[in-house]
């Protein structure tokens, strides 16, 4: 019986547990219900929160960017940290900033950029290549920052560009043309500049020169740093050495020449309705074979001769006379000092070679090939020319008239120029831009016929006077021609002090006189029946002032004291000194006139 209630107690204590567990189970599942459903109102409540945090900030930034752009709605200035090429141009109105930029432009271009190869110098500015920037549309684009959109990326830009700032670019537009023309001037001037070959005829011979090693200038190169400085508005220019590099002259190619030179003879004669004059042509060829020809090249030499053969035409161009050139079409005269003999000689020479020689029509007269190499064989003397800037004596100086003299009659007579290029300085028989400068080997003067007629040129020089004229047949038309020529700005020479042994110190000879530089153009003017039918620019040029050369003396005067008179002489010795050097700095010095001095 005890044993069958123990059982019932044991039975019963156990339904009782897993009722308990049941419970216990049945409670767990409440709970993680009630759990599940308390995450899930939490996770909605923090949803609806950050949905409800971010349209407050989004109201707040819409609330402050209306505030912004309202306060800025009215600002007609430039917004702050923005500059155009360097020019701060914050809180700026469009018109200042323009103001602005353009005065920096313009200090930046008056300035010169000097260029310099060792002792050669020469200058350049934004003028000469007709520099100049779109500063409207750098400006415009500056002012439409913070303007060009809606309120969000406007107030975006505004406080980007405030922080980070913006600095607005402009391209330099320049004449390219011109930039290779002022690189070419300079190589062709340059010191040491290698001489290519050339060759000109004489008489029934073929002069061929031979070319010299030399400097060349690395044009892309001194053309970027040229540009370089000029768009860096804010920056002062500074000194460029012009890049070179050393070359051999070209290859005389004599199958080249031969071509060049070849025609067949001709006889001068016209035609009438309409006047056509037919001008003789000289036979020219080699007198000997190209092979022939080649083995001459083998000898080392600085010349050779070619032997030409000449066939004369039966009738010449100068027999038909007055006929053929019967008008004066140009004719310009120029001054020299016919007591300066070795000079008065040299433009007698080239004047002889030049007078004479008729132009045919679309045929280009050369300088250099007509007057020839200058040498002490073919009769040329040594004259004031200037070199490395000073004054040097040099054969065949002073030629360089007859080449302006020559420039200006063939302007005239209204005929294309196609090669000329200014003196390093002014020149005192012609006004600036009215210059032909020529070097053998380097620098020409050339010009076209033009016209429908061939031209004869006509060279004087005497008695002070050097004159040249073109005749020819006046066109069915005819213009008057004015030519003009105006200096733009005047450049400030410098003065240079060298020291000279040879001269006691204090004393100052003045070797080379200073005068000025300048910037200038030409013009030549077509009248007709008075009025002006065009102006066209002939030339823009830079004459570079030439260095004033004192030489300062350095030698000591050796001054005798005796022991006993040590004291008393000091003094005298002191006083008759600065009597001395109050006499010498009180004597005349020969100086070098302009007048006497002209490049070749």
């Amino acid at each position: 019986m005890d044993k069958n209630k123990e059982d019932k107690n044991n039975l019963s204590t156990i339904q009782e547990e897993k009722n308990l567990n049941k419970k216990t189970n049945s409670d767990k599942k409440e709970n993680e219900k009630s759990i599940k459903v308390n995450s899930g109102d939490k996770s909605k409540k923090r949803k609806i929160r950050l949905i409800i945090a971010f349209c407050i900030i989004i109201i707040l930034l819409l609330f402050f960017s209306v505030i912004f752009a309202l306060i800025n709605i009215n600002n007609e200035k430039i917004y702050n940290n923005i500059s155009v090429m360097g020019i701060d141009v914050s809180n700026m109105s469009y018109q200042e900033a323009i103001s602005a930029v353009n005065d920096a432009i313009d200090k930046k271009f008056s300035e010169e950029i000097l260029l310099k190869k060792d002792d050669y110098e020469t200058t350049i500015n934004a003028g000469q290549i007709n520099a100049t920037f779109d500063v409207e549309s750098a400006v415009s684009k500056a002012y439409s920052i913070g303007r060009n959109g809606n309120i969000v990326t406007n107030n975006y830009s505004i406080l980007f560009n405030l922080i980070f700032g913006n600095e607005i670019d402009c391209e330099m537009q320049y004449n390219e043309e011109e930039l290779n023309k002022k690189i070419e001037d300079i190589s062709a001037k340059l010191p040491g500049r290698v001489v290519q070959n050339s060759y000109y005829i004489e008489g029934e011979k073929l002069i061929l020169v031979k070319g010299k090693e030399g400097l060349t200038i690395k044009s892309d190169e001194l053309k970027n740093q040229i540009i370089n400085q000029l768009e860096s508005i804010t920056q002062r220019n500074s000194i460029i050495t012009i890049p070179t590099e050393t070359v051999k002259p070209e290859e005389i190619n004599l199958e080249k020449i031969r071509n060049e030179i070849y025609k067949e003879p001709e006889d001068a004669y016209i035609s009438q309705k309409p006047t056509t004059v037919h001008p003789d042509v000289d036979g020219i060829d080699f007198a000997i074979t190209i092979e022939e020809a080649q083995e001459l090249l083998n000898e080392d030499k600085e010349e050779y001769t070619i032997p030409l053969k000449i066939t004369q035409p039966e009738t010449k161009l100068e027999d038909l006379g007055e006929e053929a050139f019967p008008d004066e079409l140009g004719t310009y005269s120029t001054r020299y000092d016919p007591t300066n003999k070795n000079r008065s000689n040299n433009l007698e020479i080239s004047a002889e070679k030049i007078d004479g020689t008729i132009v045919l029509p679309g045929e280009t007269f050369s300088y250099n090939q007509t007057v020839g190499e200058r040498t002490i064989a073919a009769g040329y003397k040594e004259a004031g020319a200037y070199a490395g800037g000073r004054v040097v004596q040099d054969v065949g100086g002073g030629i360089c008239q007859t080449s302006s003299t020559l420039y200006n009659a063939v302007l005239y007579a209204n005929l294309e120029i196609v090669e000329r290029s200014n003196h390093q300085f002014l020149t005192s028989y012609v006004d600036a831009g009215r210059d032909a400068t020529v070097s053998w080997g380097s620098i020409d003067f050339k010009f076209k016929n033009t016209r429908s007629y061939p031209i004869k040129i006509e060279a004087k020089v005497k008695n002070g006077v050097c004159e040249m004229s073109i005749y020819g047949i006046k066109e069915e038309t005819e213009y008057e021609v004015v030519i003009q020529s105006d200096v733009l700005s005047y450049i400030s020479y410098t003065t240079k002090y060298e020291e000279d042994s040879t001269l006691d110190e204090g004393e100052e000879v003045v070797e080379q006189s200073g005068y000025r530089g300048c910037t200038s153009e030409a013009y030549r003017i077509l009248k007709l029946n008075g009025e002006v039918i065009s102006k066209t620019l002939l030339s823009k040029d830079t004459y570079d002032p030439m260095t004033r050369i004192i030489k300062r003396g350095t030698k000591k005067e050796a001054i005798e004291t005796n022991a006993s008179e040590e004291t008393d002489s000091e003094t005298v010795s002191t006083n008759d000194k600065e009597i001395d050097s109050i006499d010498k700095n009180k004597e005349t010095v020969n100086e070098v006139t302009n007048e006497n001095i002209v490049e070749e």
